[in-house]
């Protein structure tokens, strides 16, 4: 997998990153290949997975998203088979943005936006309290997002 990410792998990766819309031959012209050679690299990214796919990302302030709470969750039942259903459940509520399996003094950390706290309310009442074996809950609001990005840089 080294070897795949030499240099020139390297800047293509940053250059999709900004713009995956880019055309190959503005692509190719930026990191100084012609144009089938950065296809054909391209090509052994995706298949390698270390490009795992494209997408259109949303502007949350734009859509009136702009109240960001993270939830810490404890549940009752670490075992496989709740771990699973509490996983399936989770990934049914839209608002929940980011959800990691933590090590330490809960189990879960949620991020959630939603509109405003009326709307938090409702997401915590009606969705995040339902899901299955959620023992308690503690909730954390961002008051401004200093660094907010999805996916990995290079």
């Amino acid at each position: 997998m080294s070897d795949l990410l030499d240099p020139t792998n390297q800047r293509i990766l940053r250059e999709l990153l900004a713009d995956a819309r880019i055309p190959m031959t503005e692509l190719a012209r930026k990191v100084g290949l012609s144009k089938t050679p950065v296809a054909l690299r391209v090509r052994q990214l995706e298949d390698a997975g270390l490009i795992t796919g494209y997408r259109a990302i949303l502007s949350p302030l734009k859509l009136g998203l702009s109240h960001v709470t993270y939830i810490e969750v404890r549940v009752t039942d670490t075992r496989q088979k709740a771990l699973e259903a509490f996983n399936t459940a989770v990934r049914a509520i839209p608002e929940v943005e980011e959800c990691y399996m933590i090590a330490g003094g809960f189990d879960y950390l949620l991020k959630v936006r939603s509109r405003d706290m009326a709307h938090y309310r409702q997401i915590m009442a009606e969705s995040i309290s339902s899901l299955p074996y959620v023992h308690a809950t503690s909730s954390h609001v961002a008051m401004e997002a200093v660094i907010e990005q999805g996916g990995a840089t290079i």
